[in-house]
């Protein structure tokens, strides 16, 4: 399969991606999976094994989990755009799981954080377990205080939620609310939404100031959310449906992350 006009791949990638109506991240992520993949080859052919070498390589250098991305986009590839059917083992995952902040962590990063604003965007990352792309999306219009709900629309996977506004934060929200005149909830100083980025350095800013050691990005509050809320005994179907997971599975990581049940054990030795 000749490779010169590397171009008309990546043409032909997005639109198979863009007539299936899939996000924005996930042609991005693909486009540049594919890129990578065909300006490393070493031969002008497209077939099976050359893409097995790709990724034998990239997994000595890389950790497996990260790995399985470029799978995908790349089966997409040769399947779609080549209608070539090619089989790719996943490989095994370096099963780590993120270190989750304590409510009291969670407290002091709130408390260390003067801006109203900023202390409005981690509340509501760690009380409504949102996503970044999540928040930098949310408009006024979205807000509904007669219900205490937030609609979260066309998250992750295309898909619309409901999530509740947490009371203690209800007249502090309101309040920024009726205070602030664009259309979306945390416009930028020069206008429009938020940049992902921007919500990273708040975050990071807040766990510096509250002396956090731990490694502290957006994601981990929802993370501490999901946890905390199994923790307080919130059944796993109705925390997959307010993170927004399509698959239960997903969501039965935080089992695994939950030291309470640890915790609770009374260990033989104490009975001696």
């Amino acid at each position: 399969m000749d490779i010169n006009n590397k171009k008309e791949f990546l043409d032909r990638l997005k639109q198979e991606i863009e007539i299936r109506n899939l996000s924005k991240k996930t042609l991005k992520s693909y486009l540049s999976a594919l890129n990578q993949f065909l300006n490393n080859l070493k031969s002008n052919e497209l077939n099976q094994q050359i893409v097995k070498d790709y990724i034998q390589e990239k997994i000595s250098k890389k950790d497996p989990s990260s790995i399985s991305h470029d799978i995908f986009a790349i089966q997409f590839f040769f399947d779609k755009v080549l209608n070539q059917k090619i089989y790719l083992p996943r490989p095994k995952r370096n099963k780590t799981i993120p270190k989750i902040l304590t409510k009291e962590e969670v407290k002091a990063m709130i408390s260390a954080t003067n801006n109203i604003k900023h202390k409005l965007i981690l509340k509501m990352l760690y009380g409504c377990g949102l996503r970044v792309s999540e928040i930098v999306n949310l408009k006024k219009e979205d807000i509904n205080f007669e219900e205490d709900l937030i609609h979260i629309r066309l998250a992750k996977g295309k898909k619309d939620r409901f999530v509740k506004i947490p009371e203690s934060l209800k007249e502090n929200l309101q309040n920024y609310y009726n205070l602030n005149k664009d259309d979306f909830l945390f416009p930028s100083n020069r206008g429009g939404k938020l940049t992902t980025a921007t919500i990273q350095a708040i975050v990071e800013s807040s766990a510096k100031k509250a002396n956090i050691k731990k490694e502290v990005y957006p994601h981990l509050l929802r993370h501490s959310f999901a946890t905390h809320l199994l923790e307080q005994g919130t059944d796993l179907r109705i925390i997959q449906k307010l993170l927004g997971h399509s698959d239960i599975k997903t969501t039965q990581i935080y089992t695994q992350i939950s030291q309470a049940s640890i915790k609770n054990i009374k260990s033989p030795l104490d009975n001696l």
